[in-house]
């Protein structure tokens, strides 16, 4: 199997946990050049926050949008942008990606800053 069907495959089996559960999601995606995460309803609707290195208020921070330290900044940013909009708990969906590198970077310094998963 090839390595992007396995991680869909991954990504498919964790999001079916996350939907039993009806919580906010946290859903996260990586390309070698930038980093997104958003906030989703539980409804799959709608999407409530979003940061990614690719936002102005990010890209003018950050020097390379590929590596932790933008992860870490992605994160801040969108923790902040989501407590503002009133949602504090969240499930974090990794989209299959391993929990190591950037996505743990984001994930951590989403926690710093309020988000609880």
């Amino acid at each position: 199997m090839k390595k992007k069907e396995s991680r869909l495959r991954r990504a498919k089996r964790i999001r079916a946990q996350i939907g039993l559960l009806g919580v906010h999601r946290l859903c996260v995606f990586r390309t070698p050049r930038h980093i997104y995460a958003q906030i989703i309803a539980p409804s799959s609707a709608e999407v409530l926050a979003s940061a990614s290195t690719v936002d102005r208020e990010v890209k003018t921070q950050v020097k390379n949008g590929g590596n932790i330290e933008a992860a870490t900044q992605v994160g801040k940013v969108l923790a902040e942008r989501a407590i503002k909009a009133g949602i504090q708990k969240v499930a974090f969906d990794r989209s299959g990606f391993k929990y190591h590198g950037r996505i743990k970077a984001l994930a951590d310094a989403a926690r710093e800053h309020g988000m609880e998963f």
